[in-house]
């Protein structure tokens, strides 16, 4: 399937075609990287495709360079950022009408869920290694104990 789409500087496209590929971004299972940069997206538009970023689960970067985005539009794009688990790590907004400061905050929120990421796959890597440690949603942990007779000898002790 389709994993990187460019449609850098395509002036003619009409809200109407922006939405429908919000729409189709939104219901692709594969779509990874989205290069729209130089295009009068606007922040109609750019909601749009907040909307449809807030849907995927695979989409991981986004380039809205030179797309005539106010702070409105990047408020909206922090919201997102803030409030919907999304797979996005990388969002572009160079060369708009956009505070540094707003930049900063949704840059600083991307940072953070590289960081999430990173903590959970340690994790994972370590319940790989130590597969007796189990962790469950409480705070304690379960630990499985082997006799070393076999694995139908198995106590179980809380922590």
């Amino acid at each position: 399937g389709l994993k990187e789409l460019t449609l850098s500087a395509n002036p003619g496209v009409t809200s109407k075609g922006w939405g429908r590929l919000a729409i189709a971004v939104a219901h692709s299972s594969q779509l990874r990287v989205l290069n729209l940069d130089y295009n009068p997206l606007g922040d109609q538009v750019a909601g749009m495709l907040a909307v449809a970023v807030a849907s995927s689960r695979t989409l991981e970067v986004l380039d809205l360079e030179g797309t005539g985005l106010t702070n409105q539009s990047a408020q909206t794009l922090l919201d997102m950022v803030e409030n919907y688990p999304t797979a996005l790590r990388t969002l572009i907004l160079a060369e708009n009408n956009i505070s540094p400061e707003l930049q900063q905050q949704i840059s600083d929120l991307l940072s953070e869920g590289e960081e999430e990421e990173e903590t959970e796959a340690r994790e994972v890597t370590a319940r790989e290694k130590n597969p007796w440690i189990c962790q469950n949603n409480s705070s304690s942990q379960m630990v499985l104990m082997t006799s070393g007779l076999g694995d139908s000898l198995l106590a179980e002790t809380e922590m």
